[in-house]
């Protein structure tokens, strides 16, 4: 059965980006007779917004959204990503990395400015002063074929390089923890932003190496402001309570490349989304990386 998944950070209220990318994931669930879970990804607390959570819910509850079962918490499965990292350890894949963000970008060459140097990756485990956990990776390369983006491949090595999985601070990093949460909840496909994209070979390869299925992939096209600037709850993008339910839906439709008709904006949200679900059509998103909004 088709397991798809809607993963918002409370680190802010719902905003037009992450609207599109709940639109998105749902109507992919619903149009394949599958379920449709909804995960706070609340991992990072340092950028957790107190009552965030409760908002996000409560907006989607107001846009006719429905889930299957419990809502999951990122942050009350550390022992999940524990159980990962121990594995990984194991294996020898992980060492300590006792650089500073200021050393790296001293170090950075500029052929490859984001490439981790390899500075620490001949330092042992277990590291008493304070460090962060790193991946290493190898001369690996990975494919997939994303269902709007089309086909994508990186080298680990020379694309990705040896990548945090667990921060300075002690706090697990999205790659690792997101990787074990759609494992866990046996997700089939993700449907994100396509800010998200070159994440994946980094979140395919864990995979690999911590035996999980791949699933599917579809990114969407990146929702900008009138500057070209990302929409993000980090950039102070402005929350969609400005406008009804059934006109940010639409909107969203539009965005989505649906072209609901003029005459739908009259109707109510819940004849909005019968005429979404009827007609949707992955092949008419639009495969550009960003649209800018009116």
């Amino acid at each position: 059965m088709y397991r798809g998944r809607f993963a918002p950070s409370p680190t802010g209220e719902v905003h037009f980006g992450t609207l599109v990318a709940a639109v998105a994931s749902y109507l992919q669930a619903v149009t394949a007779q599958g379920i449709w879970k909804l995960r706070i990804d609340d991992i990072d607390c340092t950028r957790t917004i107190k009552h965030a959570d409760t908002h996000i819910i409560k907006t989607l509850e107001d846009y006719g959204f429905e889930w299957h079962g419990e809502i999951y918490y990122q942050s009350k499965n550390i022992a999940l990503y524990q159980d990962a990292l121990t594995h990984l350890i194991d294996e020898s894949l992980v060492f300590p990395c006792l650089c500073s963000r200021k050393l790296l970008a001293e170090q950075f060459s500029p052929s490859h400015h984001s490439l981790y140097p390899g500075t620490c990756r001949k330092r042992p485990l277990p590291e008493q002063a304070e460090h962060a956990l790193r991946l290493k990776s190898q001369n690996h390369h990975i494919t997939f074929n994303d269902e709007v983006m089309g086909t994508q491949q990186q080298n680990m090595q020379n694309d990705c390089g040896d990548f945090i999985i667990k921060r300075r601070d002690g706090l697990f990093a999205y790659q690792l923890a997101v990787v074990v949460d759609d494992a866990e909840q046996g997700i089939t496909e993700v449907v994100r932003g396509g800010d998200l994209l070159d994440s994946t070979p980094r979140q395919i390869y864990l995979q690999q190496l911590l035996g999980y299925a791949r699933p599917a992939y579809l990114h969407l096209p990146v929702a900008v402001d009138k500057d070209g600037q990302k929409l993000s709850k980090s950039t102070g993008a402005a929350s969609i309570k400005h406008l009804t339910p059934a006109k940010n839906l639409i909107h969203a439709l539009s965005f989505l490349g649906q072209k609901p008709p003029g005459e739908l904006k009259h109707d109510a949200l819940n004849d909005i989304w019968c005429w979404a679900i009827k007609h949707w059509n992955i092949k008419s998103i639009p495969k550009q990386k960003t649209i800018a909004m009116n």
